[in-house]
């Protein structure tokens, strides 16, 4: 499994050291260059020195939990693919989680062939990476002019998998919502459905108590909106779904 030329690198983060050795030799055998942590300080360690493309992280961690670092991790490396590891039966982790910034989640217990594919389709989601991605900071300036899709003050790079605000600053964004803006720029001014959404986004079927899509719409909103509680950009249609409106327009639903 590749990156580009470079052997995709994955980060297991589980206080288990059962699961953890059992994820670094199953993903091991799928081709991945794979390293795991117990906790969050050694996971940061080998952030800085392992530069993976994709962390599976465990809600339940010692001391700083898998939230928190997922919400530090996703300021310091927008371009990180997380997936969240979640309690069986509770939603709101899984809610939380995708609150702060995972790209998908799977609930405990799993089968091995279920997350081998959820990480492959995180792979297809963020593209072909061949370098480390550095942190905010070291990232290079924006060029003086670039083009892309206008979302309202916002512009969304589709070669660079990127999104920047009105002073060209990057705005970070999971893989999970840089699908959603992506598949909203092929479809302007089209409202679209959550079946649509969910299988032309995110390659899987969406049901009555799925909120993710909801939710990520809901953080975008925050990103790219004047106002989120009245959005311009991405508008709410009643019984249907969503809708990109090209070029900002006013009189927005909620």
């Amino acid at each position: 499994m590749e990156f580009g030329s470079t052997t995709a690198r994955l980060l297991v983060v589980d206080d288990e050291p059962e699961l953890r050795a059992l994820l670094q030799e199953y993903f091991g055998r799928q081709g991945y260059a794979v390293e795991g942590a117990a906790d969050a300080e050694l996971a940061r360690r080998c952030l800085e020195r392992f530069a993976p493309q994709i962390v599976i992280l465990d809600v339940n961690l010692p001391g700083e939990d898998g939230f928190a670092l997922a919400r530090s991790l996703r300021v310091r490396y927008p371009r990180l693919g997380i997936l969240m590891l979640t309690a069986a039966a509770d939603t709101v982790d899984r809610v939380v989680g995708l609150e702060l910034g995972a790209d998908d989640y799977l609930p405990k217990p799993f089968d091995l062939r279920e997350l081998l594919a959820r990480v492959k389709s995180l792979q297809r989601r963020l593209g072909a990476i061949s370098t480390p991605m550095p942190p905010v900071h070291a990232l290079a300036d924006p060029p003086s002019s670039h083009t892309g899709i206008a979302f309202g003050s916002c512009r969304l790079d589709l070669d660079a998998h990127t999104l920047r605000g009105p002073d060209g600053a990057e705005i970070p964004i999971t893989a999970a919502e840089y699908d959603l803006l992506a598949l909203f720029a092929r479809a302007p001014n089209r409202p679209l459905n959550r079946d649509q959404i969910m299988e032309q986004a995110h390659k899987r079927g969406w049901d009555v108590f799925d909120r993710s899509i909801d939710l990520r719409v809901m953080r975008l909103r925050r990103k790219i909106e004047r106002n989120p509680d009245k959005p311009e950009v991405i508008k709410t249609v009643r019984g249907v779904g969503y809708v990109f409106v090209s070029g900002g327009a006013s009189g927005a639903d909620s």
